[in-house]
């Protein structure tokens, strides 16, 4: 037994460090001069802390702009695609109407279908709205996700359904027992849908990058091309403004890690 703990504590510290290292390598070299990101072997640590990286990479590009954009468009397609995944939910947990069977079912398939091939169909109609290069076209395709419905309907599947007709007879309105039972009663599922939603949206890079064209409408993740050019990479600035690009999501996270795994715990994400 005592070597099956010590085994399993080797595999946990190799995972962790794995999956660490890559955050310490661009907080490390986000204090790099130039020479030394280029250096071989690499250092693992800057000989000199170099400050003045990051106020170089903020001051690269109109970053405050960017991160107006990023927080706008996160906040607003998280709040808009909960808001239309817990009605959606609730109809294909408690409702019953004609053809909910088969209608689950097609909207279940479209899961399958990689988000890449979307991007065509959605920039020609955006483009036929008129709605490139604005917050519309940022915001639009991502206020309904069938992945947000088919976590949320399974935890409002999870209160009995006695619950509901009990709560009809004493005369509550669908909209009062949704807000009211079941939305606290999911509050971890939807913490964990909206936590999801929130770092897709704020990592997105492809989608921005094709439906905007000015640096107005920019969110962060497109804005580190800043450091890209013919002449190079500028690695310790590009560093410094990932660091800061990350570094939100980061706290996000830690606050609100213990609702994510309540939510895994009581079955929020199980299919």
């Amino acid at each position: 037994m005592r070597i099956k703990k010590i085994a399993i504590y080797i595999v946990l510290t190799i995972g962790a460090v794995t999956m660490l290292l890559p955050f310490f390598w661009m907080i490390s070299t986000s204090f790099k001069t130039g020479f030394e990101s280029l250096q071989t072997p690499p250092t693992w640590l800057p000989a000199k802390l170099q400050w003045h990286n990051w106020v170089a990479a903020w001051q690269a590009a109109p970053f405050t702009t960017y991160l107006i954009n990023s927080v706008l468009v996160s906040v607003v397609t998280t709040f808009g695609q909960l808001f239309t995944a817990i009605l959606a939910s609730f109809a294909f947990a408690k409702l019953n109407f004609s053809g909910k069977k088969i209608i689950f079912s097609i909207l279940l398939a479209t899961m399958m279908v990689p988000a890449e091939m979307l991007i065509i169909p959605n920039f020609v109609t955006l483009s036929q709205m008129k709605l490139i290069n604005t917050y519309g076209a940022l915001i639009i395709p991502w206020l309904a996700s069938f992945f947000a419905v088919f976590t949320l309907r399974q935890s409002f599947m999870s209160v009995p359904d006695q619950l509901y007709y009990a709560a009809k007879i004493d005369g509550a309105s669908d909209w009062k027992f949704l807000w009211r039972i079941l939305v606290p009663n999911a509050k971890s599922a939807i913490t964990t849908i909206g936590l999801l939603q929130i770092i897709g949206s704020w990592n997105a890079f492809m989608w921005p990058l094709i439906a905007t064209n000015t640096e107005s409408m920019r969110t962060l993740p497109v804005g580190l091309q800043a450091f890209s050019s013919e002449s190079g990479i500028s690695y310790p600035e590009l560093m410094a403004a990932s660091t800061f690009v990350i570094l939100p999501m980061v706290i996000l996270y830690l606050f609100l890690n213990k609702y994510v795994i309540a939510g895994v715990a009581n079955g929020g994400l199980k299919g």
